[in-house]
């Protein structure tokens, strides 16, 4: 899988997220799940279903990805990224799984 192509994350509700193979590699768990060696799904298709991740907590860590790859080494000042406290836990959780 080349640089320049997008990934497929897939939330437990079937919705597709389609992101930036950059963007996607912020997570660890991911970056492995496409780099492997051998025919796996995730790195032959570039897609990657999370049954246990939903829609709004995938949007949220998506977008955290984009953040983090815009503010990594910057040397401005760095806006918060706002996390609803709703989502917290399942945000804490999915990032833990994610490795990010």
């Amino acid at each position: 899988m080349s640089k320049d192509s997008t990934v497929r994350l897939i939330s437990a509700e079937g919705f597709e997220f389609v992101i930036d193979y950059e963007a996607a590699c912020v997570s660890n768990t991911i970056k492995n799940m496409l780099t492997s060696q051998g025919s796996f799904t995730e790195s032959e298709l570039g897609e990657i279903r999370f049954p246990e991740i939903s829609t709004p907590i995938l949007e949220k860590v998506c977008q955290y990805f984009y953040y983090k790859l815009r503010y990594t080494n910057s040397t401005h000042d760095i806006p918060p990224f706002d996390i609803a406290p709703e989502y917290a836990l399942e945000l804490l959780m999915a990032s833990n799984y994610l490795d990010t």
